[in-house]
């Protein structure tokens, strides 16, 4: 685990593992401690290019500040000393469920790569929301995502419909970990997680 803490529960009629940041990471420095950072429960794996899916449910925690959306989701191509990894996550509180004002509506779903291109760059060096998307989904639901990853290509879908498609992702071709990721203010829960190696 990196600046999270982990453990099995029960929840909305399943088991899954409930997935938070520590107390040292939630009160430390925006983009040092969180916020696009090595946040995950750190799986170790030799994966490259493939599939990656799980069911996420997630929701803001107690204490939550204000510009948390329940960010959950998956790391991957996680390398040795977390020195670079590549992840999608959802926004709950940004999906149309929970009827957002824009231009949060369009911004339900984030790709990333770690350490140089967080959402705040690609946002402010591509405007056109390139590398976010929206999607029907709201918090405390269970939220089916899947990423397919071939070199630099990413698909991204949510509950079967494809919301990312994106040719040439900014992170470099590695093998790596999987990771569970959170962000600030979030309380997630995984569970049914597979990973189909090409």
């Amino acid at each position: 685990m990196n600046s999270v803490t982990a453990a099995s529960v029960m929840v909305a009629g399943r088991l899954a593992l409930r997935v938070e940041l520590t107390e040292v990471a939630a009160s430390g420095v925006p983009g040092v401690d969180f916020i696009d950072q090595p946040t995950f429960v750190h799986i170790p794996a030799d994966f490259g290019n493939g599939i990656i899916e799980v069911d996420v449910l997630s929701r803001l925690a107690g204490g939550a500040p204000d510009y948390a959306r329940a960010f959950a989701g998956l790391a991957y191509r996680i390398t040795e000393n977390l020195e670079s990894f590549e992840a999608v996550y959802v926004r709950p509180l940004n999906g149309a469920k929970a009827d957002p004002p824009g231009p949060r509506a369009q911004r339900a779903v984030q790709y990333f790569a770690y350490p140089e291109w967080n959402f705040e760059r690609l946002r402010e060096e591509y405007p056109d929301g390139h590398y976010e998307s929206s999607a029907d989904i709201g918090p405390d639901e269970w939220i089916h995502l899947r990423i397919e990853v071939q070199g630099e290509r990413l698909r991204a879908s949510v509950d079967g419909l494809q919301v990312l498609d994106l040719p040439k992702t900014k992170g470099r071709e590695a093998r790596g970990g999987i990771g569970l990721f959170v962000d600030i203010g979030t309380e997630a829960f995984f569970s049914n997680l597979s990973i189909t190696a090409r």
